[in-house]
């Protein structure tokens, strides 16, 4: 009495649609994340990729504990050299430096005196 007839399913092209409906949300945020987080953090480390290639002798320097310095000795691929008091050198990884303050022009050691 209270038993409704049951309706035959379509199993043609009504089911292969639900999946793509009910799966476009999912799709639409991975496309925000993408768009908002992912991209914009790749031209971070680029950016600071760079800035840390670039580093030459004579810049100043933040390292990430906060301490600035004058680069004194830079070697492609190494450590770097940095002068934080007058005759105070420390070694410091090149990963760490947070911000180069000011880009100093090229010094040519080779210059007779």
């Amino acid at each position: 009495m209270f038993v409704t007839p049951a309706f035959a399913q379509d199993a043609g092209g009504a089911g292969a649609m639900d999946i793509v409906t009910s799966l476009m949300p999912i799709l639409l945020l991975v496309v925000i994340f993408w768009l908002l987080i992912f991209r914009p953090q790749q031209k971070r480390m680029k950016a600071q990729q760079a800035m840390l290639g670039a580093i030459t002798r004579g810049d100043t320097v933040v390292t990430t504990g906060g301490i600035i310095g004058k680069v004194t000795k830079a070697v492609d691929g190494e450590d770097l050299e940095v002068e934080i008091a007058q005759g105070t050198r420390v070694k410091v990884v090149r990963t760490m430096i947070a911000d180069v303050r000011s880009k100093s022009t090229p010094v040519n050691d080779n210059k007779p005196a």
